[in-house]
Formats: C-alpha cells, sequence, structure tokens
C-alpha cells in the first residue's frame, strides 16, 4: 500500500475556505444583564385593590382616633368644675338669721324655758299674791309681748335684708348654668339653686316662727290678764277685803 504525502499548499487552502464564513458572518451575542418585562392585569387588579383597602383601613383608623378624641373633649367638658361658688354667702345668710332668733328677748326659742316661763308668770293668778306682785306679773308679761313683737320685726327686717343678696346670687347662678359647657357644671349650677332655695325657706320658717312667737304671747298675755283681772275682781268683792270707804281730801284748807 503506498501513502500519498498531502501537499501542504492544498492543505492551507482549504482550511482558509472553511474558515472564511466564519469570518464574514456576523455574531450575535444577547447580553446577560437584559430581562423581559410581563404585564399581567389580574396582579394589577389585586395590587390595587389591596391598596385601597389599605387605604380605607387607615381611614378608618383616623376617624376613629377623631371620634376618641371627641369623646375626651366631651368627658372633659361634662368633669370641668364650676367656678362660681355661693355656699359662703348662703351660709352667712343662715347664720345671721340664727342670729337673730338666738337674740329672741325673755323668752327664748326653748322648750324648757317656756315651760318654766308660762308656769310661773302666765298660769293662774296666785290668791296670795299681793297687788303688787299682781301689777309686777302684769308688767313682765306686757314685756314680753312688746319683746317678742321687737323680735318678729327684726327677724322680718332680716329676711328683707337677704333678698337684695339671693337676688344677685341667683342671677350669678342661672347665669352659669345656662353658660355652663358640661353637664356637672350644669348640674352645681342647679345644686346651688336649690341650696339658694333653702336658705330663702329657712328665712321664711324663721320668719313665721317669730310672728307666730309675737301672735302666741300676745294671746298669751291676753289670756293672763284675763285670769288675773277675775282674781282682782275678787278680791274686790270679797267681803272685809274689799272697797273700804273713807275721806278724801280734795282741795288743801283755807283755798
Amino acid at each position: 500500500m503506498t501513502i500519498r504525502r498531502s501537499n501542504p499548499r492544498a492543505v492551507l487552502l482549504a482550511a482558509t475556505m472553511l474558515a472564511a464564513p466564519l469570518a464574514v458572518s456576523p455574531i450575535f451575542v444577547a447580553p446577560a444583564s437584559a430581562q423581559w418585562i410581563v404585564f399581567d392585569p389580574r396582579n394589577y387588579v389585586e395590587n390595587v385593590l389591596s391598596a385601597a383597602r389599605s387605604l380605607e383601613q387607615i381611614n378608618n383608623q383616623i376617624q376613629s382616633l377623631q371620634n376618641e378624641a371627641t369623646m375626651l373633649m366631651n368627658q372633659a367638658r361634662n368633669l370641668a368644675s364650676l367656678r362660681l361658688s355661693s355656699l359662703q354667702t348662703l351660709q352667712q345668710n343662715v347664720r345671721r338669721t340664727q342670729q337673730l332668733l338666738s337674740q329672741a328677748q325673755n323668752i327664748a326659742f326653748d322648750v324648757q324655758r317656756i315651760d318654766q316661763v308660762f308656769q310661773s308668770q302666765y298660769g293662774n293668778a296666785s290668791m296670795s299674791a299681793t297687788d303688787q306682785q299682781l301689777v309686777a306679773s302684769a308688767r313682765t308679761r306686757w314685756q314680753n309681748t312688746v319683746g317678742g313683737l321687737q323680735d318678729a320685726m327684726r327677724v322680718q327686717a332680716g329676711v328683707v335684708g337677704n333678698i337684695d343678696t339671693n337676688r344677685t346670687q341667683m342671677s350669678e347662678l342661672v347665669g352659669q348654668s345656662q353658660n355652663a359647657t358640661g353637664a356637672l357644671q350644669a348640674t352645681q349650677a342647679g345644686n346651688q339653686l336649690l341650696a339658694l332655695q333653702s336658705q330663702q325657706l329657712s328665712d321664711l320658717v324663721a320668719l313665721l316662727a317669730a310672728n307666730g312667737r309675737a301672735g302666741a304671747l300676745t294671746e298669751a298675755e291676753r289670756a293672763a290678764a284675763a285670769e288675773q283681772g277675775r282674781e282682782q275682781r275678787r278680791r274686790f268683792l270679797t267681803p272685809g277685803s274689799g272697797y273700804q270707804p273713807g275721806n278724801a281730801q280734795m282741795f288743801n284748807n283755807g283755798n
């Protein structure tokens, strides 16, 4: 077998002809960083709905916070205390009326004292008492009656003096009640108006008590005077101790 040696020139030519198309043809290589963007409508709608629901929840939370803030502000208004207090003035008026009642002359507003005085001065006229004693008892009863009338007039003057103070307090309390910013202030103003009314009722009770005392003393004096008059008439008509005629000298001799 004979082995023929290749022509080096022919081999080079063949290699050149095979490599030529590869050198002439362009080579396209996709860059490694390139990405394809794909639009999914369903996913987009779901994202929009989710964002809307989140925004609605945020709005609801904001509204809830606003409602809580409004509620706290209303509670603060309802718990705000009334700055005006008429208690001291009302107590002074009551004490003034009590002082007038405590200054009652001769017969005080005391049950035991009244019983003692009526037993000693307004009871049955003593048959053993002298005329001077009867006159002194009558004068004491008259003084009690006059003192009771004076006490009643003093209480009346005190009650009338309280009217102007009560009018001022009532105007202030009504104004505070109408301008109250919360339930507590309105309630406190209403309570103070009730306290003012109670003070006025106490003045009325004191006035009725003083007037009733004066009227009772007047009637008691009248009853005691009637009883004493009967005793004096009995003494006058009693034989031997009644009226004894005697000589009376009306003009001096020699005139």
